[in-house]
């Protein structure tokens, strides 16, 4: 029995992997998301500047060239070392606040469809409260209260954007719980967290990677927005770090577009990475939109 299991689970990835290479718009978002996260391992080893090297007044604001390829930053630094570094937090950030997320928006889902009543009026009423205060003013006073440093970021987009992913797995677990294997499982006495665990899960698991994908566009985006607006850990290189420091000594008055736009395009390149995969998994692995 679990050899066939294994040989099923191991044809259906075998599928999922041949659908996604026939997508365009999957393998554009894999290749692109494979690229920068190869720059985020290997970058910072092969750049050759350290970025808290610091240069003199003649290498404030250098323009690309020589042993700058992409220039230097306000303080001297070169901005390849930094964008390299950036991309190594900014996708750290990214990828865990994701799966603090996805782990709250999938337990609440869950368990709000599954038991209905009133678990379900009072955990679904908290995900209107999320879903309805504006997202910005309340990612914003999370990261004055709790401070600047890279985890306590990571904790407040984390626990703000698990809303949508919540409301999403409800509506799915409504429809799974309705099946005849999980009434007989129910039947022969299965305990509801095993229930959940072992057969609703692995059911709305799907809808749960695609919804993630997309997830992850969205927590970069944040990233990007609290550290533009000062809220970003100072201690530490990201792209949106980046975007603050150029913004605050005037880069774009001075032209000195090397400083702001290739951080800007790579927030753009990597968001756009995600959603591309995001709509790209939800379609192939959503059978009523493949049918479209």
């Amino acid at each position: 029995m679990s050899a066939s299991n294994n040989l099923q689970k191991n044809k259906k990835s075998k599928e999922i992997w041949q659908s996604v290479r026939q997508n365009k718009m999957a393998m554009v978002g894999l290749v692109t998301l494979t690229v920068f996260v190869l720059i985020a391992i290997f970058g910072p080893i092969l750049v050759p500047f350290s970025t808290q090297e610091f240069g003199g007044m003649g290498d404030v604001l250098r323009p690309p060239g020589g042993d700058h390829l992409l220039g230097t930053d306000d303080m001297g630094r070169d901005v390849l070392a930094n964008l390299m570094a950036g991309a190594r937090i900014s996708l750290l950030i990214g990828g865990v606040a994701t799966i603090i997320s996805m782990a709250i928006g999938t337990l609440v889902g869950i368990s709000a469809g599954y038991f209905g009543g009133a678990v379900d009026n009072v955990l679904m009423r908290l995900t209107d409260f999320f879903l309805v205060i504006p997202w910005l003013p309340l990612m914003m006073v999370l990261a004055a209260i709790l401070g600047t440093s890279i985890w306590n970021i990571i904790l407040v987009i984390g626990v703000t954007s698990w809303a949508g992913t919540a409301r999403v797995v409800r509506a799915q677990t409504l429809s799974v719980k309705e099946r005849q294997f999980v009434e007989r499982t129910l039947s022969l006495g299965a305990g509801n967290w095993h229930i959940m665990w072992k057969h609703i899960l692995p059911n709305v698991f799907p809808l749960v990677f695609a919804n993630t994908v997309l997830i992850a566009a969205t927590a970069i985006t944040s990233e990007t927005t609290l550290s533009f607006l000062g809220l970003g850990d100072t201690t530490t290189a990201s792209w949106g770090m980046m975007l603050h420091y150029a913004f605050e000594c005037g880069a774009t008055g001075l032209g000195a577009y090397w400083y702001y736009l290739p951080p800007g395009i790579c927030v753009i390149a990597v968001v756009l990475a995600f959603t591309l995969l995001g709509y790209a998994f939800d379609e192939i692995l959503n059978p009523k939109l493949k049918e479209r």
